[in-house]
């Protein structure tokens, strides 16, 4: 029988490492879904939320974008999916009111550049990054309430 093992891994640590149905991502290509033997690939991740689907349910995370790769795995008949992040955390690990904060916060700073506080074009998009990790983490953390 065929079988799938996903795997989700930041520089700092792994994050999970077991038996899926599936693994559903993002990338600059669009949405993609890996199932048991997949074919053999490699490609982006872009800054969204993945779900990893078990026989118990549903384990997603928010990914602020990385790389994937499947191939063989190490038994018989076994596919590894591979999702490699420079930052991801499990959507039920989540603090809201600090990404709640941090959004706000990115919001201010967004303003403040478009006012022309500051000239520079560095802070625009330092701001604009930071409003993007706080949306992404709110929307994880919505996923993971339903």
């Amino acid at each position: 029988m065929a079988t799938l093992t996903v795997e989700i891994v930041t520089p700092e640590a792994p994050l999970f490492s077991g038996p899926a149905t599936a693994l559903i991502a993002r990338s600059s290509e669009g949405d993609f879904t890996i199932l048991p033997q997949h074919t053999s690939t490699v490609g982006d991740v872009v800054s969204s939320i993945v779900r990893v689907d078990t026989t118990e349910g549903t384990v997603a995370f928010a990914v602020h974008s990385g790389f994937f790769q499947v191939g063989k795995g190490f038994g018989e008949d076994e596919t590894l999916a591979t999702v490699l992040a420079g930052v991801a955390e499990r959507t039920s690990e989540i603090d809201v009111a600090r990404a709640q904060a941090a959004k706000d916060a990115a919001e201010a700073k967004l303003a403040a550049v478009n006012r022309g506080d500051h000239a520079d074009d560095d802070d625009q998009l330092v701001a604009l990054a930071a409003l993007e990790r706080a949306q992404l983490r709110l929307r994880a953390a919505e996923f993971s309430a339903s």
